[in-house]
């Protein structure tokens, strides 16, 4: 049986992610948003019964299992935590907090409780032109050693109509953090991770016509780093929101190996082996999507990838012997993997500021008080 789903959010994400839900199968319980205003749109347009601006009227309903956290990223943490310490499953938005100690205390809560599904929404890691290439790249599909990887994303305008969170860069906005999620398809595809890394970031759009007063935007829209992985592949990566029309979207992924290289173009992986004249359709997205969304904030890859993570999820729970199984789900990307993205963006973070390389510190110390905070997270609901 499938478990009942809290939704923590209001945006654009949740108003795809509650129909994804229910195309598999899942039953929306609840919906939570910063005001009580915009849960209400939220449940009536997308017809949940409740909807409610307290965390613990989610979180303590008894046919809520399952929590998707796609609001603010300055509550992802808290969110999580409090969810795993009264015993719900957790799959949180991109990124994991805004810091290493926020995703930090989410690995800790992880740890705490093993037997809970504790997951980031990195939807690439299942969009299948990448399980292809991983597979590819896997099997030597073009040589043993991958020498040099390439990312290269432009889409819209990443800012809304009027200021919000996605504006201010200490509150989680920006490119970096927003479609930072292509480090974790980096590891995910080479199974290696940074070592050190270069980076520039840039805001050049700092007004907009509806965003012009006292407040400007300080999250950037331009974002280029390499990164060193610890096996010697050398990766770049461009990020730009800022030259493209307002809900274009483009995403290549090329990785050169000692025998040719592979890419993704959109949702297509192409190769091209040594000795070949041109290059050959490996997978081809045939895949239409009945969602109208906008190309800034989800674009279609993210979407299609989300849709194959709910996929597994419902596969995970379909298991009749136990609660859940791990297996379909076992590609998914951790709070350990959100950990590890969070300390290479701080680290492009310190480059940009320093202008010179700068090395990948993983944190490892666990918050003073982390016990207090996994009590006070079961307390706190009671």
């Amino acid at each position: 049986m499938l478990p009942g789903v809290g939704v923590f959010g209001t945006g654009e994400i949740a108003n795809v992610l509650v129909p994804l839900l229910r195309e598999k199968g899942f039953e929306v319980r609840a919906i939570w948003g910063r005001t009580l205003k915009e849960a209400k749109e939220t449940a009536q347009s997308q017809n949940v019964s409740f909807h409610t601006n307290v965390i613990d009227d989610v979180l303590l309903r008894k046919d809520v299992d399952l929590v998707f956290i796609v609001c603010q990223p300055f509550l992802h943490a808290e969110i999580s935590v409090k969810a795993l310490g009264i015993g719900k499953h957790v799959v949180c938005d991109k990124p994991a907090g805004l810091h290493q100690q926020d995703a930090l205390k989410m690995v800790r809560a992880s740890q705490y409780y093993p037997t809970l599904i504790s997951l980031v929404n990195h939807p690439l890691r299942f969009l299948p032109a990448f399980t292809h290439m991983r597979r590819c790249l896997q099997e030597d599909f073009i040589g043993p050693d991958v020498v040099l990887m390439d990312v290269r994303v432009q889409l819209g305008t990443l800012f809304p109509e009027q200021y919000n969170w996605m504006c201010d860069a200490q509150m989680g906005g920006g490119a970096l953090n927003l479609v930072g999620s292509v480090v974790d398809l980096v590891s995910f595809l080479l199974q290696q991770q940074a070592v050190r890394v270069h980076g520039v970031l840039r805001s050049y759009t700092k007004t907009t016509p509806a965003i012009n007063g006292i407040r400007q935007i300080t999250a950037p829209d331009f974002c280029n780093f390499q990164m060193e992985l610890s096996k010697g592949t050398l990766v770049t990566v461009a990020l730009h929101s800022h030259t493209v029309p307002a809900k274009a979207f483009s995403q290549e992924v090329l990785v050169y190996g000692s025998k040719g290289h592979l890419v993704v173009r959109g949702g297509d992986l192409f190769a091209l082996k040594e000795g070949q004249p041109k290059e050959e359709a490996v997978y081809v997205d045939v895949q239409d999507l009945h969602f109208s969304t906008n190309n800034s904030l989800l674009p279609r890859p993210y979407i299609k990838g989300l849709c194959k993570m709910v996929g597994a999820l419902k596969e995970a729970f379909g298991s009749k012997e136990s609660s859940w199984i791990k297996a379909p789900v076992c590609t998914a990307s951790t709070f350990e993997d959100g950990l590890y993205v969070q300390a290479v963006v701080e680290a492009i973070r310190k480059s940009n500021e320093s202008r010179q390389w700068q090395r990948v510190e993983l944190s490892t110390d666990a918050p003073l008080n982390h016990d207090q905070i996994i009590r006070y997270a079961r307390m706190s609901t009671m």
